[in-house]
């Protein structure tokens, strides 16, 4: 863990569990001031638990939380003012129009009226939703409602900004778009992020990345650092008929079961990529060679995949696979 920050977010041995199982177990984590974070786990790895518990909606059972400075568990009130979050389920009030939601929010954290109009001008005009201002939200698609989300955590100008899971369900080019506004408010306006996704492909553009499954927070570093330390070569394949796969698994005691009926290899040589290939090509329907990437990463701190794919994504095959 780095050395405390005044600033940005402090996590310290935290842990929390629902109905006598624990969600969350020992987490420390710290982000400094002006750094973009992805959380990247598994659908119930305990992503959803930790971000309500920085936005101070649950208290964990035991650890601490320190939030721009502030001490969560002492003043949790502040630590509201301080923070904006789009949570992973839609919020927004569909009967009002754009502006109305952001009125609403700036009265909520008592926004003076010159103040809140000025700023619900600018968070429209930064997510593009200006001509939309006037327009019943209900008729607004996946992505602009996402869009108008962000707006509204902006509205009180927020110190740290929590995203969970923000383009579940959105097209590629909202989802770039997305990211394309989040990349402009930290490094224009140094705000601080923390973001959950099961999207392996999404977070290769972040300053840091913590991976994190069934609670525990197994890695923490930037994307170069975990292809280094944890990434594999890996060979991916699909065997022909149950003979040839238990061929495999005898002869790779430490052979990985992968989605979809394919087994994964860890590739330690290219030498052993030729033997592999003499003695099993002919009995594999399809073959992949991955370098090592982030999804390695995640498949040899957990033994399994993110199998979750972000809509448009095509890749699941990967770069280099070939029917055999």
């Amino acid at each position: 863990m780095t050395p405390h920050t005044a600033s940005g977010i402090e996590i310290v041995h935290l842990s929390h569990a629902f109905a006598g199982r624990k969600v969350l177990d020992d987490i420390s984590l710290s982000i400094e001031e002006g750094t973009s974070v992805a959380l990247l786990g598994p659908n119930g790895a305990g992503k959803t638990t930790l971000m309500n518990i920085l936005c101070a909606l649950i208290k964990p059972d035991s650890g601490r939380v320190m939030l721009d400075g502030v001490d969560l568990a002492r003043q949790p009130d502040a630590i509201r003012r301080r923070i904006g979050a789009v949570f992973q389920d839609p919020s927004l009030d569909t009967r009002l129009t754009a502006w109305e939601n952001l009125e609403f929010n700036g009265l909520v954290y008592g926004l003076p009226r010159r103040e809140r109009a000025r700023r619900i001008d600018e968070v429209l005009d930064l997510v593009e939703l200006g001509d939309w201002r006037d327009e019943i939200v209900k008729g607004f698609s996946g992505g602009m409602k996402r869009r108008l989300e962000i707006a509204r955590a902006l509205m009180h100008q927020p110190r740290i900004l929590f995203l969970d899971e923000p383009t579940v369900g959105l097209d590629p080019q909202t989802r770039a778009r997305i990211w394309s506004y989040l990349e402009h408010l930290r490094t224009h306006r140094n705000l601080t992020q923390l973001i959950t996704t099961h999207y392996v492909e999404e977070v290769a553009g972040h300053d840091r990345i913590c991976i994190i499954d069934r609670g525990k927070l197994l890695a923490n570093g930037t994307p170069e650092e975990l292809r280094a330390r944890h990434g594999t070569s890996m060979i991916r394949c699909m065997p022909r008929d149950a003979e040839t796969e238990a061929a495999l698994r005898a002869a790779y005691p430490d052979i990985r079961s992968l989605a979809g009926g394919r087994l994964g290899v860890a590739l330690a040589s290219p030498d052993m990529l030729d033997a592999f290939l003499a003695t099993y090509g002919t009995r594999l329907r399809q073959i992949q060679i991955d370098e090592p990437s982030l999804e390695t990463v995640f498949l040899s701190l957990t033994g399994r995949e993110l199998r979750d794919r972000a809509p448009g994504d095509d890749t699941a095959a990967g770069v280099g696979e070939q029917a055999i």
